[in-house]
Formats: C-alpha cells, structure tokens, sequence
C-alpha cells in the first residue's frame, strides 16, 4: 500500500509530519494492506494564518483494489487529532465495505485479502463435497 502526504501552504510540511502521518495510516489500516493500493492524504488549514477551533483538516481516499475510491475527512484542533479521526473513520468505512462484500465483518488483526478468506471457503466445501461423494 503506497501513501501519498500532501498538505496546504499553510502546513508546514517536513519528512519527519510524512513519516508520522504513514506510520499513523499503516498501523490503522494494516489489516487492509493487501486490500489497498493507495491511500492519499490530504493535510489543510481552513482558515490559514487565522487561528481557530477545528480549523486544521485531514482528507484521505483509499483507492480499494477492484472498488471505487473511498473518501473520509475530518477536523481538529491539531494535526494529530485530525489525522487519528480521520484514519478512524477510514478503518470503518473500510469494514463496512469489505464487511458487506463478504457478508460479515472481518476479524480484526487479519492480514488476508479478502479473495484468499472466499478462496479457503470454497476449497473447504469442495474437499467435503468431494468426500461425501467418494464415501457416499
């Protein structure tokens, strides 16, 4: 899974904001990896050099393999608490899709695509089919 960190003018970008930010997106979203080609990231100050409440956002499209892109945001005080809340949300809305694709949720901490999950089924109720028939 490739991550893209882009930010505003007005975010003062660095190499140690970019590794904060993927590490944050991998370790939330790490039971995805082989389900996701690319997640981007979007870093804004709506308000630019004003200050403000929930002024700082965070924008991220997950590009599924096979699927339509997905697109979450959300605001915060700061950059890490917009940052975790949007990453929340995409780990939700994730589930929802794969949970709906497989017609239940995925167990946490589970490290397969979701075509290997359907793939061991199939092959389950193969072998059973197959031997209730040689033993029929």
């Amino acid at each position: 899974m490739q991550i893209q960190v882009n930010s505003d003018n007005h975010i003062e970008s660095s190499i140690r904001l970019e590794e904060w930010v993927r590490t944050t997106i991998e370790s939330t979203l790490e039971r995805y990896e082989e389900d996701l080609t690319r997640v981007e990231v979007y870093l804004r100050d709506e308000n630019g050099d004003k200050p403000g409440p929930h002024d700082l956002n965070c924008r991220l499209e997950a590009r599924p393999k096979g699927h339509q892109p997905l697109s979450v945001s959300a605001k915060g005080d700061t950059l890490e608490q917009a940052i975790d809340n949007a990453a929340t949300k995409l780990d939700h809305a994730l589930e929802h899709l794969f949970g709906r694709l497989q017609g239940k949720p995925r167990a946490a901490g589970k490290n397969q695509p979701i075509n290997k999950v359907n793939e061991d089924a199939l092959e389950q109720e193969f072998l059973e089919n197959e031997n209730a028939v040689i033993n029929g």
